[in-house]
Order: structure tokens, then C-alpha cells, then sequence
């Protein structure tokens, strides 16, 4: 966040001279100074979001600078609210969710960094373009926005333009123009203890290369087969073909915020309407019914989604305690494949 709003102020900065009202900023609408107040309401918003804890909807107020404010003193707001906002990010717990609409109602601390970083990334583009003047930010950053907030954006050859693409400011080779977008923050699903947390891109190549994906484990580490799943999720966000609400999501208990295991889908559903589900438990949470609460949080809101039919779940047939999680979460057995030692259970709608 910081890093954005300092390249920001840098770009913007060089030209603050210029005149800025009456000229458009690019493709808006606005002209060049009501985007720079933009930006700057943007963030102060979602630090008001953050410190608030807003469940329901945006917190009524705006910002509105004094008049006479010239272009320099505009940059001076956005820098301080830009600082707000990075401070309420470093200092809001990890499993803290505010209101955002898009699209699942809420997002947390890395959502509403993601958030405030394009903001300033992609208005500071369209007040310098709407300036004739070229810039362009550190790739890190689009990469981080990318990563975050557009899971469902095949990444491309360069993230700066990527992200241009993805929101309808520019072309790719191959890509056919953006006319309509939305950004996604990802999902969470709310059990009786636990909370499903959706992989982000970003989570998962993290975890699939070592990491911890943002998450405290109540093993220490995660286990292998949360890993793996990881490792899939990665490569469909690699391919175009991740959807964020089918993900893996991983168990976080809210009595300590740690992460239990993980449990996700395959994939998005077939042309059936089935689609299959896998899991791993840590070992030290095994015993206390997370697997089965999560698998019955996880089924009910796939078979809530239009044009799903049934979960299935394949299981070893030596893993009788995976049959039995599934089981008690309703599902039955519907067949197996004798040569490969599997089970095959289904809950339907």
C-alpha cells in the first residue's frame, strides 16, 4: 500500500503543475482532480471499513477537501490517506472481515489492500494518460493485485498490462476486449466452529511452493495433501480456469484462528452437476468432528449453487475414517473401482 501510494505521488507529483480540472482522465468520466479525490476517498473508506468493522454496508462518510486545495495539496491527502490505510492493515487481526460488496460481502485486511492498491494504481494511470504523460508502476504491485482480488484472470505476459486488460484499459494478443469487470475477494464459508476460508492465487502458490499461505497451523505446517491441492488450485489460476468460490478452502477454528486442514473441490462442477470434493485434517485435530462439520458447510453450499446436482467424494477403501466423515455429512456410497482400492460416495440434491 505504501509503495503505491508513494508511486503514486511521484508520478502525479511531476505534473502537479498542470492544469487538472475540466481535463478527463482517460477513459472516465471525471476529469483528472475529481479521480486524484477518488483515490483518496477510496482509501480513507476502506480504512474506515477495517477500523469499523462495517458488516453490513459502507460507513457514511466522505471525504471532501477544503477549497482552494490545488493539485499538490491533493497528493498530500491521498499520501496521508493512503498512510491510514496501510496502519489499519498492519494492525487489523488476520481473521477480520469487513463489509465489501463484491462479491461475496466482505473482504479482509489482504482484500482491502489489494483493493486500495489497484485504486491507486489504475487512477493514477488514467490521470496520467488523461495528461499525455506514461507511466508505469513496479510489476510487483499489479502482480499483487492480480493475485488477490482477479483470481479469475489468466495471467499474461507482463502483470501492468494484464491488469490493464482486466479492467478494460488496454489489450492483450489472443484476449478479447473487457467491457465489463469486477473485481473478487475470496469466499468464507461459516460453520459451527470453523471458518472455510477460499484460497487466493497468491495463498495458493505459496503454499504449494513451502510456505504457510498467510495461515498460522495448528501442526506447524501444513499437511501434504493440503499442499497438493494447493499445488492444483495454482495451476488452473496458471491455465484461466480458477473460480473462486471453488477453490480449496482452508479450516481456520475461530477460537484461536488456526488452521485445522484443508477441504476443496477438484474443480468446478462437470457438465453433469457433480462436483468432487477432497480434504486432509492435521493430525493433532483429529477426533473432534472438524472433517464431517466442514464437509456438511462445504456440500450444503455447492448443492445450494445453480446447476449442481450432487458432491462426490472418492476414498480409499483402507481410509474407514474418511468414510465414516463422509458418511455421517450424509453422503452414500454410489459404486468404486475394485482394481484401484477406491470408494465412491455422493451426496445429492
Amino acid at each position: 500500500m505504501e509503495q503505491a501510494v508513494a508511486d503514486c505521488v511521484t508520478a502525479l507529483g511531476a505534473v502537479a503543475g498542470r492544469r487538472w480540472e475540466g481535463v478527463r482522465a482517460g477513459s472516465l468520466e471525471w476529469d483528472c482532480r475529481r479521480t486524484a479525490v477518488h483515490i483518496a476517498s477510496d482509501l480513507l473508506a476502506y480504512a474506515g471499513q477495517l477500523a469499523g468493522r462495517a458488516q453490513d454496508a459502507y460507513v457514511p462518510f466522505e471525504i471532501a477537501p477544503d477549497d482552494g486545495a490545488d493539485n499538490a495539496a491533493l497528493l498530500d491527502v491521498i499520501t496521508t490517506t493512503g498512510a491510514l490505510l496501510a496502519a489499519t492493515i498492519r494492525t487489523t487481526p488476520r481473521a477480520v472481515r469487513a463489509f465489501h460488496p463484491y462479491p461475496f460481502r466482505h473482504a479482509n485486511r489482504e482484500g482491502f489492500a489489494a483493493m486500495g492498491v489497484a485504486e491507486v494504481l489504475l487512477h493514477t494511470h488514467d490521470i496520467t494518460g488523461g495528461l499525455g504523460v506514461r507511466h508505469e508502476p513496479p510489476a510487483d504491485l499489479a502482480s499483487f493485485v492480480l493475485t488477490r482480488i482477479f483470481p479469475h484472470v489468466r495471467p499474461g505476459p507482463a502483470p501492468w498490462q494484464t491488469l490493464l486488460w482486466a479492467t478494460g484499459r488496454g489489450g492483450l494478443p489472443g484476449r478479447e476486449p473487457v467491457r465489463q469487470w469486477r473485481w473478487s475477494n475470496n469466499p468464507v464459508l461459516r460453520g459451527e466452529r470453523l471458518d472455510l476460508e477460499g484460497l487466493t492465487p497468491a495463498s495458493a502458490a505459496d503454499l504449494a511452493a513451502g510456505g504457510d499461505g498467510g495461515f498460522a497451523w495448528a501442526g506447524s505446517v501444513p499437511a501434504d495433501g493440503t499442499r497438493v491441492g494447493a499445488g492444483r488450485m495454482a495451476e488452473q489460476y496458471e491455465e484461466g480456469v480458477f473460480r473462486p468460490e471453488w477453490t480449496t478452502y482452508v479450516l481456520v477454528r475461530r477460537e484461536d484462528d488456526l488452521a485445522v486442514g484443508a477441504m476443496g473441490f477438484h474443480g468446478a462442477p462437470d457438465g453433469d452437476g457433480r462436483v468432487e470434493v477432497g480434504y486432509d485434517l492435521d493430525e493433532s485435530a483429529r477426533g473432534h468432528g472438524y472433517a464431517t462439520e466442514a464437509l456438511r458447510t462445504l456440500s450444503a453450499w455447492a448443492l445450494a449453487q445453480d446447476g449442481v446436482r450432487g458432491v462426490t467424494a472418492v476414498i480409499d477403501r483402507a481410509n474407514t475414517a474418511s468414510q465414516g466423515v463422509v458418511t455421517r455429512a450424509g453422503f452414500t456410497r454410489v459404486g468404486g473401482d475394485a482394481a484401484k482400492g477406491e470408494c465412491v460416495y455422493e451426496l445429492r440434491r
